[in-house]
Protein backbone atom coordinates (compact mmCIF):
# COMPACT_ATOMS: atom_id res chain seq x y z
CA UNK A 1 0.00 0.00 0.00
CA UNK A 2 1.23 3.56 -0.64
CA UNK A 3 0.58 7.01 0.25
CA UNK A 4 1.04 10.28 -1.57
CA UNK A 5 0.57 13.28 0.10
CA UNK A 6 -0.12 16.75 -2.17
CA UNK A 7 0.11 19.41 0.46
CA UNK A 8 -0.54 22.84 -1.69
CA UNK A 9 -3.91 21.55 -2.25
CA UNK A 10 -4.53 19.51 0.82
CA UNK A 11 -5.61 16.39 -0.43
CA UNK A 12 -3.88 12.83 -0.38
CA UNK A 13 -4.24 9.67 -2.21
CA UNK A 14 -3.96 6.09 -0.91
CA UNK A 15 -3.87 3.11 -3.06
CA UNK A 16 -5.16 0.16 -2.32
CA UNK A 17 -2.73 -3.26 -2.09
CA UNK A 18 -5.06 -4.82 -5.34
CA UNK A 19 -2.61 -4.74 -8.47
CA UNK A 20 -3.26 -6.25 -11.81
CA UNK A 21 -3.76 -6.49 -15.28
CA UNK A 22 -6.62 -3.85 -14.89
CA UNK A 23 -5.61 -2.27 -11.46
CA UNK A 24 -2.02 -1.87 -12.59
CA UNK A 25 -0.06 -1.05 -8.85
CA UNK A 26 -3.22 -0.96 -7.28
CA UNK A 27 -6.67 1.32 -6.68
CA UNK A 28 -6.35 4.88 -5.88
CA UNK A 29 -8.45 7.12 -2.84
CA UNK A 30 -8.22 10.40 -2.56
CA UNK A 31 -9.16 12.55 0.15
CA UNK A 32 -9.49 15.94 -0.07
CA UNK A 33 -9.36 18.76 2.25
CA UNK A 34 -10.02 18.71 5.95
CA UNK A 35 -12.94 19.50 9.36
CA UNK A 36 -14.25 17.45 7.30
CA UNK A 37 -12.25 15.54 4.69
CA UNK A 38 -14.05 14.55 0.87
CA UNK A 39 -13.31 10.88 0.05
CA UNK A 40 -13.32 10.36 -3.80
CA UNK A 41 -13.34 6.53 -4.35
CA UNK A 42 -12.99 4.68 -1.50
CA UNK A 43 -11.27 2.31 -3.34
CA UNK A 44 -11.62 -2.03 -3.04
CA UNK A 45 -13.11 -4.08 0.82
CA UNK A 46 -9.61 -4.56 1.89
CA UNK A 47 -9.23 -4.44 5.53
CA UNK A 48 -5.67 -2.75 5.50
CA UNK A 49 -6.30 -0.27 2.83
CA UNK A 50 -9.96 0.63 4.57
CA UNK A 51 -7.79 0.97 7.72
CA UNK A 52 -5.32 3.31 6.11
CA UNK A 53 -8.58 5.46 4.34
CA UNK A 54 -10.31 5.61 7.82
CA UNK A 55 -6.91 6.34 10.03
CA UNK A 56 -6.58 9.25 7.16
CA UNK A 57 -9.99 10.75 7.52
CA UNK A 58 -9.76 11.07 11.16
CA UNK A 59 -6.43 12.69 11.40
CA UNK A 60 -8.27 15.24 9.03
CA UNK A 61 -11.26 15.58 11.19
CA UNK A 62 -13.93 13.47 9.39
CA UNK A 63 -15.51 12.63 6.74
CA UNK A 64 -18.11 14.62 4.80
CA UNK A 65 -19.31 12.78 2.03
CA UNK A 66 -17.88 10.15 -0.91
CA UNK A 67 -18.00 10.87 -4.13
CA UNK A 68 -17.76 7.81 -6.51
CA UNK A 69 -16.05 8.37 -10.16
CA UNK A 70 -17.85 4.92 -11.23
CA UNK A 71 -19.53 2.12 -9.32
CA UNK A 72 -17.00 -1.06 -10.38
CA UNK A 73 -16.08 -2.58 -7.38
CA UNK A 74 -12.09 -1.57 -7.38
CA UNK A 75 -13.48 1.85 -6.94
CA UNK A 76 -16.59 1.01 -5.26
CA UNK A 77 -16.19 -2.15 -2.62
CA UNK A 78 -15.68 -0.04 0.60
CA UNK A 79 -18.71 1.77 0.62
CA UNK A 80 -20.77 0.02 2.72
CA UNK A 81 -17.85 -0.33 5.31
CA UNK A 82 -16.84 3.50 5.41
CA UNK A 83 -20.63 4.09 5.52
CA UNK A 84 -20.89 2.10 8.71
CA UNK A 85 -17.75 4.25 10.12
CA UNK A 86 -18.96 7.17 8.99
CA UNK A 87 -23.20 7.12 8.98
CA UNK A 88 -23.60 10.96 8.62
CA UNK A 89 -21.22 11.16 5.44
CA UNK A 90 -23.92 11.32 1.98
CA UNK A 91 -22.74 8.81 -0.51
CA UNK A 92 -22.73 10.80 -4.31
CA UNK A 93 -22.40 8.92 -7.51
CA UNK A 94 -24.58 9.02 -11.11
CA UNK A 95 -26.83 6.38 -10.31
CA UNK A 96 -27.33 3.88 -7.81
CA UNK A 97 -28.60 3.94 -4.07
CA UNK A 98 -26.80 7.70 -3.38
CA UNK A 99 -27.63 10.38 -1.52
CA UNK A 100 -26.87 12.61 -4.10
CA UNK A 101 -27.26 11.80 -7.92
CA UNK A 102 -24.67 13.62 -9.88
CA UNK A 103 -23.86 15.08 -13.47
CA UNK A 104 -21.60 17.58 -15.29
CA UNK A 105 -22.36 20.84 -13.87
CA UNK A 106 -23.74 19.48 -10.33
CA UNK A 107 -21.54 19.71 -7.35
CA UNK A 108 -20.89 17.15 -4.38
CA UNK A 109 -19.18 19.85 -1.17
CA UNK A 110 -15.60 20.49 -2.58
CA UNK A 111 -16.13 18.98 -6.00
CA UNK A 112 -17.14 19.85 -9.37
CA UNK A 113 -18.73 17.40 -11.48
CA UNK A 114 -17.71 16.63 -15.20
CA UNK A 115 -19.51 13.08 -17.03
CA UNK A 116 -16.79 11.24 -18.32
CA UNK A 117 -18.63 8.06 -20.25
CA UNK A 118 -16.50 5.16 -21.40
CA UNK A 119 -14.86 2.96 -19.38
CA UNK A 120 -18.64 3.05 -17.76
CA UNK A 121 -21.74 4.86 -18.66
CA UNK A 122 -21.67 6.43 -15.12
CA UNK A 123 -18.41 7.66 -15.05
CA UNK A 124 -17.57 11.07 -13.68
CA UNK A 125 -14.23 13.33 -13.46
CA UNK A 126 -14.25 15.36 -10.51
CA UNK A 127 -12.70 18.87 -9.82
CA UNK A 128 -11.45 20.68 -6.17
CA UNK A 129 -9.40 23.68 -7.00
CA UNK A 130 -6.49 22.89 -9.84
CA UNK A 131 -6.86 19.10 -9.04
CA UNK A 132 -9.07 16.62 -11.61
CA UNK A 133 -9.73 13.01 -9.78
CA UNK A 134 -10.35 11.13 -13.08
CA UNK A 135 -10.84 7.54 -11.90
CA UNK A 136 -10.64 5.42 -14.73
CA UNK A 137 -10.96 8.25 -17.28
CA UNK A 138 -7.51 8.99 -17.30
CA UNK A 139 -4.25 6.61 -15.74
CA UNK A 140 -1.20 7.76 -14.49
CA UNK A 141 -0.11 5.04 -16.74
CA UNK A 142 -1.63 2.74 -20.03
CA UNK A 143 -4.77 3.86 -21.25
CA UNK A 144 -8.35 2.59 -20.16
CA UNK A 145 -10.76 0.23 -22.24
CA UNK A 146 -13.83 1.55 -23.85
CA UNK A 147 -17.04 -0.32 -22.38
CA UNK A 148 -19.59 -0.83 -25.76
CA UNK A 149 -22.39 1.40 -24.37
CA UNK A 150 -24.23 3.25 -27.09
CA UNK A 151 -22.11 6.53 -28.03
CA UNK A 152 -19.45 5.66 -25.58
CA UNK A 153 -16.68 6.66 -27.33
CA UNK A 154 -17.77 9.82 -28.80
CA UNK A 155 -19.15 10.58 -24.88
CA UNK A 156 -15.36 9.65 -23.69
CA UNK A 157 -13.56 12.06 -26.26
CA UNK A 158 -15.86 14.85 -25.35
CA UNK A 159 -15.36 14.80 -22.01
CA UNK A 160 -11.66 14.36 -21.88
CA UNK A 161 -11.78 17.21 -23.98
CA UNK A 162 -14.09 18.89 -21.56
CA UNK A 163 -11.99 17.74 -19.23
CA UNK A 164 -8.61 19.50 -20.70
CA UNK A 165 -10.69 22.79 -21.03
CA UNK A 166 -10.65 23.41 -17.42
CA UNK A 167 -7.21 23.33 -17.17
CA UNK A 168 -5.95 21.35 -13.92
CA UNK A 169 -2.82 21.82 -12.45
CA UNK A 170 -2.45 18.31 -11.67
CA UNK A 171 -4.72 14.81 -12.04
CA UNK A 172 -5.14 12.53 -9.39
CA UNK A 173 -6.28 9.24 -11.33
CA UNK A 174 -7.74 5.99 -10.10
CA UNK A 175 -4.68 3.88 -10.83
CA UNK A 176 -0.96 4.89 -11.34
CA UNK A 177 0.59 7.78 -10.45
CA UNK A 178 -0.02 11.53 -9.93
CA UNK A 179 -0.25 13.41 -13.63
CA UNK A 180 2.11 16.32 -13.18
CA UNK A 181 1.02 17.59 -16.85
CA UNK A 182 -2.48 17.18 -17.71
CA UNK A 183 -2.67 18.64 -20.66
CA UNK A 184 -0.19 16.52 -22.48
CA UNK A 185 -1.50 13.88 -20.96
CA UNK A 186 -5.04 14.46 -22.26
CA UNK A 187 -4.01 15.47 -25.73
CA UNK A 188 -2.26 11.81 -25.76
CA UNK A 189 -5.17 10.02 -24.41
CA UNK A 190 -7.09 11.50 -27.34
CA UNK A 191 -4.66 10.87 -30.05
CA UNK A 192 -4.12 7.56 -29.15
CA UNK A 193 -8.43 6.71 -29.45
CA UNK A 194 -7.62 8.62 -32.55
CA UNK A 195 -4.86 6.59 -33.70
CA UNK A 196 -6.62 3.27 -32.73
CA UNK A 197 -9.63 4.76 -34.96
CA UNK A 198 -7.23 5.11 -38.10
CA UNK A 199 -5.74 1.66 -37.66
CA UNK A 200 -9.41 0.33 -37.25
CA UNK A 201 -10.65 1.86 -40.76
CA UNK A 202 -7.68 0.89 -42.40
CA UNK A 203 -8.62 -2.64 -41.74
CA UNK A 204 -11.49 -2.60 -42.53
CA UNK A 205 -11.10 -0.44 -45.84
CA UNK A 206 -8.12 -3.47 -46.47
CA UNK A 207 -10.91 -6.28 -45.98
CA UNK A 208 -10.58 -7.32 -42.41
CA UNK A 209 -13.75 -8.35 -41.30
CA UNK A 210 -13.81 -10.50 -38.18
CA UNK A 211 -12.96 -10.18 -34.59
CA UNK A 212 -9.81 -11.49 -34.38
CA UNK A 213 -8.39 -10.22 -37.26
CA UNK A 214 -9.17 -7.03 -36.81
CA UNK A 215 -7.84 -7.20 -33.36
CA UNK A 216 -4.76 -9.02 -34.57
CA UNK A 217 -3.94 -5.57 -36.84
CA UNK A 218 -5.31 -3.00 -34.69
CA UNK A 219 -4.34 -3.81 -31.43
CA UNK A 220 -1.01 -5.76 -32.25
CA UNK A 221 0.74 -3.93 -29.35
CA UNK A 222 -1.48 -5.08 -26.78
CA UNK A 223 -0.52 -7.92 -24.10
CA UNK A 224 -2.41 -10.86 -24.76
CA UNK A 225 -3.68 -10.89 -20.78
CA UNK A 226 -5.38 -7.46 -22.51
CA UNK A 227 -7.13 -8.99 -25.20
CA UNK A 228 -10.70 -9.23 -23.53
CA UNK A 229 -10.10 -5.30 -23.15
CA UNK A 230 -9.56 -5.04 -26.24
CA UNK A 231 -12.25 -7.07 -27.73
CA UNK A 232 -14.33 -4.45 -25.27
CA UNK A 233 -13.25 -1.42 -27.03
CA UNK A 234 -13.23 -2.62 -30.53
CA UNK A 235 -16.87 -2.98 -29.65
CA UNK A 236 -17.10 0.81 -28.89
CA UNK A 237 -15.07 2.09 -31.97
CA UNK A 238 -17.46 -0.33 -34.10
CA UNK A 239 -20.58 1.35 -32.62
CA UNK A 240 -19.25 4.86 -33.21
CA UNK A 241 -18.42 3.97 -36.66
CA UNK A 242 -21.58 2.40 -37.23
CA UNK A 243 -22.97 5.46 -35.20
CA UNK A 244 -21.33 8.18 -38.00
CA UNK A 245 -22.34 5.70 -40.83
CA UNK A 246 -19.05 4.46 -41.68
CA UNK A 247 -19.20 1.17 -41.11
CA UNK A 248 -18.99 -1.54 -44.06
CA UNK A 249 -21.32 -4.35 -44.48
CA UNK A 250 -19.99 -7.84 -42.86
CA UNK A 251 -18.19 -6.84 -39.77
CA UNK A 252 -18.33 -9.18 -36.52
CA UNK A 253 -19.03 -7.87 -33.52
CA UNK A 254 -18.97 -8.35 -30.25
CA UNK A 255 -21.85 -9.04 -28.56
CA UNK A 256 -23.33 -8.97 -24.95
CA UNK A 257 -22.19 -8.14 -21.84
CA UNK A 258 -19.98 -8.78 -20.19
CA UNK A 259 -17.34 -9.51 -23.15
CA UNK A 260 -14.74 -11.96 -23.49
CA UNK A 261 -15.18 -12.14 -19.55
CA UNK A 262 -14.14 -8.36 -18.63
CA UNK A 263 -16.44 -7.14 -16.23
CA UNK A 264 -18.10 -3.57 -16.37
Amino acid sequence: MTAVELAQWEVAGIRAGNPGPFTLSGTNSWIIGRGPAWLVDPGPRLDEHLAAVVAELERRGGLGGIALTHDHADHAGAVPALRERFPEAGLAAARGEVDVELGTGTRFGPLEVIATPGHAPDHLAFLAGEVAFTGDAVLGEGSVFIAPDPGALAGYLAGLRALRERGPAVICPGHGPVVDDPAAKIDAYVAHRLDRERRLVAALDAGLRTINELIDEVWSDAPAILRPASIVTLAAHLDKLDDEGRLPEGVERPTGWPVAGVQP
